[in-house]
Formats: structure tokens, C-alpha cells, sequence
């Protein structure tokens, strides 16, 4: 992919009203609105940029696929730390951070965007813009390229992107407790309040797993000080857990997931549940009532997304506010004022 002709076609496409679709690996293509559009393939502009590894600085094309991205880190321990899923081999690196997807150690390290340093984008009206860097401090005013993470490319095309970047633990643990539901968000909200090198809280099938990150000496005295019971392959079941390749989500049933403060009461559903994120995160599978369900999670502070399956005409995703809705469409009048980009993905507009 060239940049100058991709700026012409987002010109001419924006001249005619002609919508474009989005595409890297196509990974992500079962997430968000209908997909609509002439496609526009990214996957061919990949490639590392820059690497500093002494600086814990990434700058990659949008299009380089994920796999390759955590090879090229793994070669001197470093990682993503917001442990971004794959969903797929041809996953890209520009699509996990449209998508703004974050794995299980999302709550104790931080989100996709936490991590996006700057990025490279062509906008609806056919302009090739830079936002942000390749250091650390570098923002001055609003933090345009982290707008970029979750927008599912309704403002721009991600051609380059920078990170920061963490080194990978030296040792790492899980361990186990049988408890029900309201116990299990109970004590992993109470240990996230203690000095312990947690990365990872997941609930589901009546079993509470903790994992544990860190020096040797930090991981034992956690493990010690915690008890529980060992889980010989952890790590299978974390990667299992952020790829959905757990028997909870092979059930072929609509999935919701439902974002909520941590310390939340149990959301009661007729439906099988699966807990994430130490509370913050709460997988459904089954065939929801929209409505009740949108309704019961916002009182609790929360939202629900439709994210994989069902009936996509309720909305994707948690109604917005009026005053939000507002600033949703005062952004995307200005980075795509014909409405082109990704068009209905995220909302109607």
C-alpha cells in the first residue's frame, strides 16, 4: 500500500460519498456494526519502523501483523503489556488498536491506549496526519492518537502507530480457589488493594484464578502469603482465556460482554457467566433481552456490547448519552465529515 494513493482514494471516495471499509487481517470483522463499503487493504503496509529496546519504544506500520510484533519484542523480553488478543493468525497490529481490545492484564498494567505513544493516520478528508511520537512525553494539549484506540476506524486510517513497550516478567504463577461468584469478586478486588504482583484475576465454572508477575522473590512471598492451589499450565489457560478458546465461549450462543466497576455485585442472568479483569470485565453467553440487560449494567455503572453473534439490530453497542452522543459526532464530523470512514461500525453516524 502506497500512502499518497491511499490519500487520493479517501479524496475521490469523500468527493463521491462513497463509503470504505477498513480492513487489516479481518480478524476483527465479527465485532461492531454491519460491515459496509469498498474495502480498503491495509495488511500490505507492514513492517517494523523503529525498535529501541533500551528506550521501550515501538513504532511499527499499521498493517504488520500482531504475531510478528510480539516475536520481534519476545527476541529481548519485552511485550504489549495490555496483552492484546489475536482473535486469529492474520490479526494486525493497526487492528487491535482500532478494535482497543485488552487482554486479562488490562486491569494491573493498563489499556490498549495507555500504551499508544503516537500515530499516523489518513482522515476522511484525504489528509495524512501525525499525532504524538516516539517518546514517552511528548504530549502537548489533546492526546489525539489515543482517540484512535477503540474508534474502530470511523476517524482514520491507522497507517503507523507507536507504543510503549514493557519488559516481560521474569517469573510468572497462577493459583486456584473454589468460590462462588460474590466471594470471588469480593477477594480479588481485596488483594488488588494489597501490595501483591498481580496480572491477572479470572472467575468462571465456580473457580477463581490468580496469576502472579514478577521477580522470583515477589511471586513466592504473593503465593505464600495468598495460599490457594497451584495451576500446573497457567499460562495455556491465560492465553486461552484472552483468545476465547475456553469451553465457556465454543457454546455457539450470542456473547455480551458487560464492562462494570470492579467491586460490582453479581449480575444476575439465566445465562452462563465467565468474570475477567478482577471484576471489571463479565462475559454472558446466551440470547439476552437487550434492553434488560443495558438497563441492569447501567445501574450499576456500567455498559454492555453485543460482541460476537445475535441480533445486531438491538445495537452493538450501550446506548450513549445525549450530551456523549454530542461529542461522538462533533468528532466524527471532523475527522470524516462525509462520513466515509467505517461507516455505521461503531454507531450511526
Amino acid at each position: 500500500m502506497d500512502i499518497a494513493a491511499l490519500v487520493e482514494r479517501v479524496r475521490e471516495s469523500a468527493e463521491k460519498k462513497r463509503w470504505l471499509r477498513i480492513r487489516g487481517g479481518g480478524s476483527k470483522d465479527f465485532y461492531g456494526g454491519p460491515l459496509q463499503g469498498d474495502v480498503v487493504d491495509v495488511a500490505s503496509y507492514e513492517g517494523i519502523i523503529a525498535y529501541e529496546p533500551r528506550e521501550l519504544v515501538l513504532t511499527v506500520r499499521a498493517g504488520t501483523r500482531l504475531a510478528d510484533v510480539e516475536t520481534v519484542l519476545a527476541a529481548e523480553r519485552q511485550m504489549l503489556p495490555f496483552e492484546p488478543p489475536h482473535f486469529g493468525e492474520a490479526a494486525t497490529i493497526g487492528g487491535t488498536v482500532a478494535a482497543g481490545f485488552s487482554g486479562p492484564r488490562r486491569p494491573y498494567s493498563g489499556a490498549a491506549r495507555d500504551f499508544v505513544l503516537g500515530a499516523r493516520i489518513v482522515n476522511g478528508k484525504g489528509e495524512d496526519l501525525s499525532f504524538g511520537g516516539r517518546v514517552i512525553k511528548n504530549v502537548a494539549g489533546y492526546d489525539v492518537s489515543r482517540l484512535m484506540a477503540g474508534a474502530l476506524g470511523t476517524l482514520g486510517i491507522l497507517t503507523e502507530l507507536s507504543f510503549k513497550v514493557l519488559p516481560r516478567p521474569s517469573v510468572e504463577a497462577t493459583i486456584a480457589f473454589s468460590l462462588d461468584e460474590a466471594k470471588a469478586i469480593e477477594q480479588a478486588n481485596r488483594w488488588a488493594g494489597l501490595p501483591l504482583p498481580l496480572s491477572g484475576a479470572a472467575w468462571v465454572d465456580g473457580v477463581l484464578r490468580v496469576r502472579l508477575s514478577g521477580a522470583q522473590s515477589a511471586v513466592n512471598a504473593a503465593r505464600a502469603k495468598m495460599g490457594g492451589d497451584e495451576v500446573a499450565d497457567g499460562e495455556s489457560f491465560w492465553r486461552d482465556l484472552r483468545e476465547h478458546r475456553l469451553a465457556f465461549f465454543r457454546e455457539g450462543q450470542p456473547l455480551w460482554r458487560l464492562s462494570v466497576p470492579q467491586t460490582a455485585a453479581p449480575i444476575s442472568t439465566a445465562h452462563p457467566q465467565l468474570i475477567d479483569w478482577g471484576g471489571g470485565q463479565r462475559w454472558v453467553s446466551g440470547a439476552l433481552d437487550a434492553a434488560d440487560i443495558r438497563s441492569r449494567v447501567e445501574s450499576a455503572g456500567g455498559h454492555a456490547t453485543l460482541f460476537r453473534g445475535g441480533d445486531k439490530s438491538v445495537g452493538v453497542f450501550h446506548p450513549l448519552q445525549p450530551a456523549v452522543a454530542k461529542i461522538h459526532a462533533r468528532l466524527k464530523e471532523a475527522f470524516d465529515p462525509a462520513g466515509i470512514l467505517n461507516r455505521g461500525r461503531l454507531y450511526d453516524f
